[in-house]
This record gives structure tokens, C-alpha cells and sequence, in this order.
């Protein structure tokens, strides 16, 4: 309940009041200071019930649909933006002429949307009642007539040093100072030994660093500054009071950043944990359908890597229906015994045909379905079906002949099996099904189409060496990059999900790193993470820098594989 003024709403799924008119809503959620995983959980909520969503920095545009799993918006050959599915997205940050909003401007289009009756989210960087213009936007709320609720975020002030693995306080030293830095502070104020936590003070360290000394702190007080923290493009840079002006120059560092001061800062040596990840700040190609990419990149970003998704491939259906319709009707009819699925794809079409037909999963009463792996074999499951075979062993078309029982005329009433696969798939499958005594309906379910190339820069960087790594999940995408883009340059470390794909990489004339143990996503970047974990140990006891591959020059490599 807001004070001031009396609404007639009791929260954000309020809809109508007493005289039937509908009022909006208004929630406050922080963001945190750029890590997406830092979001609490009622943040999450409020954005999927949000009827719009007001930003305030070009980022959360991005990390409102990453989250939402929004589809990106169409844009007319006039410049118009189209209406995408879920919530609309409204630039707090700009103004309709180009021009930054002011808080008190900002406030008017938060006010404006609540009134239409609509259920706004206001996100905001950091903490919404924490050095930022919460309390004045809820001020105008509240002059509005409107309800709104405050959702706490995660402050830069400390999640930052907690990321660049310096605490703020010890058993020692339990006293904190957070300055918002300008020409007015006095420096005099802060010339104990207590931690200060310095915000907007890169541009002013030089001078702030003087100021404090002569304000009596010890010129060699340790000091550390760490830019865009909480992200995979952290950077820290650690010094004293006496060189601080002159390593932060030297390092390039910029806006936003977060300075802490005092002797907490020693202890970054041994907590360091964010920066020591195993690919942190790797560049990370990532060439796969658009559709696939997403944890494929999100477990890269757990290991600290940047991902950069690259379609290769597109999905498309097949150029003539007929054939999947026939199959899909034979399988209703009960011409078939089994039905394999070679990919999660394969999964999505035949969804797709049965959703087309008004069909469920009660059609398959009676078949054994087949799954040539587990990630296949829980698009299965959610589908509300199970699996009844998946290879013990290798999680592949031979893994799945390993295990499939050959045809019995006596316990197997019909020996007919349904394969849809697609059109590029090889034939090693149906061969070794026919081997056994089956017939194979092997049907093209989909097609693997090149996707159109990436923009020149990307083209540029995959062969100049600006990327660190690559990981190639089948054959198909080894062919299609280096049709679409060319070849990763040598110093690129390159990372395949299995032995044939590792086989097409160097038909290619590419060196392969990193093979994973099973053709498995996880397992790949868990091997790529052991690679860069492994490679970093060694540069520390040869006692030089921690450098990432596109920082050095071409060498021998040596293939491992994880075990």
C-alpha cells in the first residue's frame, strides 16, 4: 500500500477497480550489475507477466528477450518495428529526439504507461533504491495515484569486488565507505584504514589517489579497479594509491567501473575466482542452427568465455511433404514397430506433422520409439513419451546399432522400421538395420540448408585469429563455416564433438585440439574447459602471463582428448 495517496489496486495482478476501470502497476526491479544470473527470481516473474518493460541501458533490451526467449524484432524496409510475441520493450534511456532522458522525463513515460492500465516493469541497473533514481520515479508513482513495489537487485557495489574476488570487509575491518565521486567530497573524511568502495572514479583517480594521501593514507594502501564487472569482459587491474593513475592508463580502463581501496585488496591473490575461470574472456565461436546455440553458449559462459553464435545451418522442411506424410499415416495406421530419432530435430518435425494432422502421443501406443542419444531422448519426454532404447554405450548411429535387436519373426509382429532423418544423413544406419532384418522406411524429415555468411567483421576475425576458440558439433558445420566464412585461422584452438567430425575438420586442412570423450555438447565444452584450464596452469608455472590463444602466435598444439 502506498502512502499519500489511496489506489484502489493491491498489487500487480490487480486488474479492475471497484467502478470497473482498470489501473496499471508498477514494479521496481533491479538488474544487477550486468550478470544475467544475478536476477532474483520474483525479477524473473515479473518480467514474463510484464505488459511492458522500460528499460534503461542497451543492454536489457537483449536480456529481456534472452530471458523471455523472445524472438528478435522485424524491422520494415521503412524503419517501422513490428509487434513481437510477449511483452513490448520501451527505451528508457532516449527520448523519441535521440536525446538522454532525465529521471524526472523518465518518470513521466513510466506514469503514462501505468495509466493505461497496463502491468510496467521499470528495470533498472543495480539496485533500485540504491544510487540510482528509484525513489524519485516511485515518488511520481505515488503523486500518480498509481500502486508499485520495489524488487532489490544486486549492487555493482558489491557484487563487483565480489566477482573480482575482493571482500569487503574481514574479521579485521568491518567498516565499509561507498563515495560517489565528484569535485565536492572531502577526502579528508576518509584518511583511516577502512574500506572505500569508489564509484565513477576513473576519470578522477589521479587525483582522488593524491587527495587521500595527503589526507594521511599510506601512499602503497593497495588498490584495485575492475570495469564492466560481473560480466565475461571483466577486467582488473590492481595497484597502490601511488601508481594507481598511472596502471589504470596504462590498462585502458574506462567507464563503468567500481574502485575498492584498502588492504582487502591483497586478498584478491588467493579468492580470485571470476577472472581464473578456465575460459575466461575467450572469444568462442559458436557455428550451429540458431535454434541450438542457446546451451551450447550458456555452458561456454559458465567456464567464462564469450560465445558468439554463428549460424551455419538452417532448418528447413523437406521440398516434397509427401513422403513424411505417407510415413506419418502409416504410422498411425500401425505399419511400423519401431520409430528411430537420430536428432532432437528429427523429434520437432514429426511433432510438427502430428500437431498439423490434429494428432498426440496416444498415436504411438503400440511402437517402440528409438533415441540415438539422451538429448534426444528427453525432446521425447517431453513429448509425454519414453524412450525405449538408447545406446548404453556411444551416443551415436553405431552406439544405437550396438544395442538394436535383430528382427524375430516369432516375437516381432511387424518388421518395419520408421527413419526420419535428414537429407544429408548418411546411410550406415539403415545398412546396419537391414543387416539385422529390419526394413527401413528412411524418410527426409528435414533439411540442413547453408545459412546465408556472417557479417565481414565476423568473416574477419575467424581468419585473422580474433576469435580463441571454435567448437564444431557435427560434420555439417565444419563444411558449412568455412563455405560461408573460410577457415579459422591456426592459432584458433579447435574443439569437435566426435571422431567424424573431427575426421571432416581435417579434411579441411584444420587442426583439431580438443575432442570430446562422448558426442555430447556438455562433454565438448567440458573438454574445451579442461583445454584452457590445463593451458593456463602451464603458462602459470613457466612463470609468464596468462594469455588467451588469439594473443599469441601460431605453435604446435598438442591434440588432447578428455577423459
Amino acid at each position: 500500500m502506498t502512502r499519500g495517496k489511496t489506489t484502489t489496486n493491491a498489487g500487480p495482478d490487480a486488474g479492475a477497480t471497484s467502478t470497473g476501470a482498470t489501473r496499471g502497476w508498477v514494479s521496481f526491479v533491479g538488474s544487477g550489475p550486468g550478470d544475467p544470473g544475478l536476477l532474483t527470481v520474483r525479477a524473473v516473474d515479473l518480467l514474463r507477466r510484464a505488459d511492458v518493460v522500460v528499460t534503461e541501458v542497451p543492454d536489457h533490451a537483449p536480456l529481456v528477450r534472452s530471458l523471455l526467449q523472445l524472438p528478435e524484432p522485424v524491422v520494415t524496409e521503412e524503419g517501422e518495428e513490428l509487434p513481437v510475441a510477449g511483452p513490448a520493450i520501451v527505451d528508457g534511456g532516449f527520448g523519441e529526439d535521440g536525446q538522454p532522458l532525465t529521471h524526472a522525463a523518465r518518470a513521466k513515460v513510466v506514469v503514462k504507461l501505468a495509466k493505461k492500465g497496463a502491468r510496467v516493469v521499470r528495470l533498472m541497473t543495480g539496485d533500485p533504491f540504491l544510487y540510482a533514481s528509484g525513489p524519485e520515479e516511485a515518488q511520481a508513482c505515488v503523486k500518480a495515484g498509481l500502486g508499485f513495489e520495489i524488487v532489490p537487485g544486486v549492487s555493482s557495489v558489491s557484487a563487483v569486488p565480489a566477482y573480482a574476488g575482493i571482500p569487503l570487509t574481514t574479521k579485521d575491518n568491518r567498516e565499509v565507505a561507498v563515495v560517489t565521486c565528484g569535485d565536492k567530497v572531502d577526502w579528508t573524511q576518509y584518511a583511516d584504514n577502512r574500506t572505500l568502495v569508489l564509484l565513477s572514479a576513473v576519470g578522477l583517480i589521479g587525483d582522488i589517489a593524491k587527495a587521500l594521501v595527503e589526507a594521511g593514507r599510506n601512499p602503497a594502501t593497495p588498490v584495485a579497479m575492475t570495469r564492466v564487472g560481473t560480466t565475461t569482459e571483466q577486467a582488473t587491474v590492481t595497484s597502490t594509491l601511488e601508481h594507481i593513475a598511472a596502471d589504470a592508463r596504462a590498462a585502458r580502463m574506462s567507464p563503468p567501473a567500481v574502485t575498492v581501496i584498502g588492504d582487502v585488496v591483497d586478498l584478491r591473490d588467493t579468492l580470485s575466482w571470476f577472472e581464473t575461470k578456465p575460459l575466461f574472456g575467450w572469444r568462442v565461436l559458436v557455428p550451429r542452427t540458431k535454434e541450438q546455440a542457446g546451451g551450447l553458449s550458456e555452458r561456454l559462459r559458465g567456464y567464462g568465455a564469450v560465445p558468439e553464435e554463428v549460424p551455419t545451418i538452417s532448418v528447413e522442411p523437406p521440398r516434397n511433404p509427401l513422403q513424411m506424410d505417407k510415413a506419418v499415416r502409416g504410422l498411425v495406421e500401425g505399419r511400423y514397430e519401431w520409430i528411430a530419432f537420430t536428432s532432437v530435430n528429427a523429434v520437432k518435425a514429426v511433432r510438427e506433422k502430428f500437431e498439423e494432422y490434429g494428432l498426440d502421443a496416444r498415436a504411438f501406443s503400440g511402437l517402440k520409439i528409438a533415441a540415438v542419444g539422451d538429448k534426444t531422448a528427453a525432446a521425447i519426454g517431453a513429448w509425454g513419451l519414453r524412450a525405449d532404447l538408447v545406446p548404453s554405450g556411444e551416443q551415436s548411429a553405431a552406439g544405437l546399432l550396438a544395442d538394436w535387436p535383430e528382427y524375430d519373426e516369432l516375437l516381432d509382429p511387424i518388421n518395419r522400421v520408421f527413419l526420419p532423418r535428414a537429407d544429408i544423413a548418411t546411410e550406415n544406419l539403415v545398412a546396419g538395420l537391414v543387416d539385422l532384418g529390419w526394413e527401413c522406411d528412411d524418410v527426409t524429415a528435414y533439411r540442413t540448408v547453408r545459412a546465408t555468411p556472417p557479417p565481414a567483421p565476423t568473416r574477419d576475425a575467424i581468419k585473422t585469429g580474433k576469435f580463441d576458440a571454435v567448437v564444431f558439433t557435427s560434420s555439417s558445420t565444419v563444411r558449412n563455416l568455412v563455405g560461408i566464412a573460410g577457415k579459422p585461422h591456426p592459432s584458433t584452438i579447435i574443439a569437435v564433438i566426435g571422431p567424424a567430425t573431427a575426421k571432416t575438420a581435417e579434411e579441411h586442412g584444420l587442426r583439431v585440439d580438443v575432442l570430446a570423450a562422448r558426442p555430447d555438447v556438455e562433454e565438448l565444452v567440458d573438454a574445451l574447459a579442461d583445454f584452457g584450464a590445463a593451458r593456463r596452469i602451464s603458462m602459470l608455472e613457466a612463470g609468464g602471463p596468462v594469455t588467451k590463444p588469439s594473443e599469441r602466435k601460431p605453435s604446435a598444439r598438442r591434440k588432447v582428448r578428455a577423459e
